[in-house]
């Protein structure tokens, strides 16, 4: 039973890995054996979680700087990875950012960059890893949503948008690729500390207090608490998934209170 959830000599690219949620899979990856390509633009933070993860699981692991709302970028980087570690069996859309301000105050081009990091950037590196995912007879993509693809917020117009738009987007790439043995799925986070939401707290009066009256567990999640999630959607334990949009919010989207 335990090999359903083993991922030795499975290669994953996590973008937006190298801090926060995304690091959380990946030392989750990590921990089951996965071989793992962290894509970000910060290079001091993504060498440092490259070096953390090596020394600590002994796996292959592989910093990669590259603009993924870019798709020149995104195509070099998918071949960069099959070039240093062979091959692409699972893939996390974990990048992303926001920008928050009333709806009538946005400039377009501030939705424009929301869109394309958070929504843009997944569809793209979804493109450029189905060719490899199909040769190599399948493969597991994740799409990291949140609590706002389903709720609103006053000041998250167009991050709302973009996470809405993760789920409609998971559910048609599952099932355009489902002949070809790739399940996509997504993770919708609750609220999870982070620096993003470190700095929503700052920026949102009475946020820390409400959303643990509103959470069932209590508490704000840790980000290594997504592994579990993700390391099911990555492995054969989940083969006949696809389509799902998987909440890990201690209960908050389940409480009306």
């Amino acid at each position: 039973m335990n090999d359903l959830f083993s991922l030795k000599q499975s290669v994953a690219i996590v973008t937006g890995g190298n801090g926060g949620i995304g690091k959380g899979i990946a030392r989750g990856f990590a921990s089951m054996g996965a071989d793992v390509a962290i894509v970000a633009r910060n290079s001091p933070k993504t060498a440092s979680a490259v070096t953390e993860i090596r020394e600590e699981f002994g796996v292959r692991a592989l910093g990669l700087l590259f603009d993924v709302t870019d798709e020149k970028a995104v195509q070099q980087m998918t071949e960069e990875v099959l070039r240093e570690l062979g091959r692409i069996d699972i893939l996390v859309n974990n990048a992303g950012m926001n920008i928050r301000k009333m709806p009538q105050d946005y400039e377009a081009s501030e939705w424009d960059q929301v869109m394309a990091g958070n929504l843009r950037s997944a569809f793209l590196c979804s493109k450029w890893v189905y060719p490899a995912m199909k040769t190599a007879g399948g493969g597991k993509i994740i799409n990291i949503g949140s609590m706002t693809s389903y709720f609103g917020g006053a000041k998250l117009g167009p991050y709302s948008a973009s996470k809405g738009g993760i789920v409609q987007m998971t559910r048609s790439l599952a099932c355009a690729w489902a002949e070809d043995n790739i399940q996509v799925n997504a993770i919708l986070p609750g609220w999870i500390d982070t620096e993003l939401t470190r700095q929503a707290r700052k920026d949102i009066e009475g946020l820390h207090e409400k959303v643990i009256a509103r959470t069932p567990r209590g508490r704000w999640g840790e980000p290594q608490e997504l592994g579990g999630a993700a390391i099911f959607l990555a492995s054969a334990a989940s083969d006949f998934v696809t389509g799902i949009a998987l909440p890990v919010d201690g209960g908050f989207s389940s409480n009306i209170l």
